[in-house]
């Protein structure tokens, strides 16, 4: 069978929206700006664009997750938390094109990149707010644009994944510190006592509290895939520019293996000793 067997497609589209508007594809396509001649310089904006495009869906995800587990409708935050692990294997994946660029070719372009940086993309800082990793200094950034300076600020104060987490261990009758319920929420979330005895119950009565068991399984998920996107991340930037500081003044390499020790979600991977 060929196209023209085919006689239900639909070919006139002059008065009817077609697949390239629906998507915004002109824009989409068209936003591709080499600044320099060098081929793999496309290579560089498309591998960083789509990623933006998957943490757009990542914070989409995260943040109706919270509300359905706030509003106890675990079924629907297992969904989109699964989704968000699904999400996290492509922006994975993606470091392995963008590591078939050597050195010598990142090189051809890098200096028209000026001080721009992945460190200063926005939304990845929002997905580390709402793991509950905030960070003060990186605020100042976005400071030239009030509206986006506004939407950083909200997402810092406000509670983040693990945050209605524990809210829900405390509503499912486990003795959570008051420190922890009226923690400063502007400030990164450390490993607390009480909480972890709260998910050792959880991973013994399996049975009893099996929403809080499947919900602290989603959760070790993303921190799992979140470490891996860190560790490949790190790894790329090491193959391909070796020890040097980033273009956005960062160490590099060595601010990359930093933020590899820090745990979102502390108490989760600590029960796998307790147990």
């Amino acid at each position: 069978m060929t196209f023209k067997d085919e006689k239900g497609i639909h070919t006139d589209f002059k008065e009817r929206m077609t697949y390239g508007d629906y998507l915004d594809l002109d824009k989409i396509l068209n936003a591709q700006n080499r600044l320099s001649g060098h081929h793999d310089e496309m290579l560089f904006i498309v591998i960083h664009q789509v990623s933006e495009l998957w943490l757009k869906l990542t914070l989409h995800e995260i943040h109706a997750a919270t509300e359905a587990i706030q509003s106890e409708n675990y079924d629907g935050a297992f969904k989109m938390l699964a989704r968000v692990s699904k999400i996290q294997s492509q922006i994975i994946q993606a470091w392995d094109v963008l590591a078939t660029m050597t050195p010598a070719e990142y090189l051809e372009f890098r200096e028209h990149l000026g001080q721009a940086s992945g460190f200063q993309s926005y939304q990845y800082r929002l997905v580390e707010f709402a793991l509950g990793y905030k960070t003060p200094h990186v605020l100042k950034i976005y400071e030239k644009d009030p509206e986006l300076d506004a939407r950083l600020k909200e997402a810092y104060e406000s509670p983040g994944l693990y945050d209605v987490a524990i809210q829900a261990l405390a509503k499912a009758g486990f003795e959570i510190d008051s420190e922890v319920l009226e923690r400063d929420l502007t400030k990164t979330y450390e490993a607390n006592e009480s909480v972890e005895q709260a998910w050792i119950e959880v991973y013994r009565h399996v049975d009893q509290y099996w929403d809080l068991y499947e919900l602290a399984e989603k959760l070790v998920d993303i921190e799992d895939w979140m470490q891996q996107w860190r560790f490949r991340h790190m790894k790329t930037v090491e193959r391909i520019i070796g020890h040097k500081v980033g273009t956005g003044g960062s160490s590099g390499v060595g601010y990359l293996k930093k933020v590899l020790d820090h745990y979102f979600f502390p108490e989760l991977w600590n029960v796998r000793t307790k147990l």
